[in-house]
């Protein structure tokens, strides 16, 4: 087992997805993260690349019929920049939420000049 990823929440988008969610959602949530910091291979029903993109990945949660996911990418080797989530509601995830994963992740590099 390694030492562990950091999770490291920028600014607020993590935190509002987050509060929108009822308990149980929550609760789920932080159990994924805490697989993601702790386990040193994440299986991909938790943690996937998206494909064409500039390394981000989506973390992915599961309640009942009900599919989140919430963006992230890593800066260090163990250092997981978390964005914003959305509740999945389409078999692909949408272009859009891409983009704005995008945008985060610009917007945090660009906050570390």
């Amino acid at each position: 087992m390694n030492k562990g990823r950091e999770l490291f929440f920028f600014k607020h988008y993590f935190e509002t997805f987050y509060d929108e969610q009822c308990d149980k959602v929550k609760k789920k949530i932080l159990w994924t993260l805490k697989v993601i910091r702790e386990l040193d291979q994440i299986p991909e029903t938790y943690l996937k690349h998206i494909k064409n993109s500039s390394g981000l990945y989506e973390i992915r949660v599961q309640v009942g019929t009900n599919i989140f996911r919430i963006f992230c990418f890593f800066d260090v080797t163990d250092l997981v920049v978390v964005g914003h989530g959305f509740q999945k509601k389409t078999q692909k995830t949408p272009k859009q939420q891409i983009e704005k994963a995008e945008r985060i992740k610009i917007e945090y590099y660009e906050s570390k000049k």
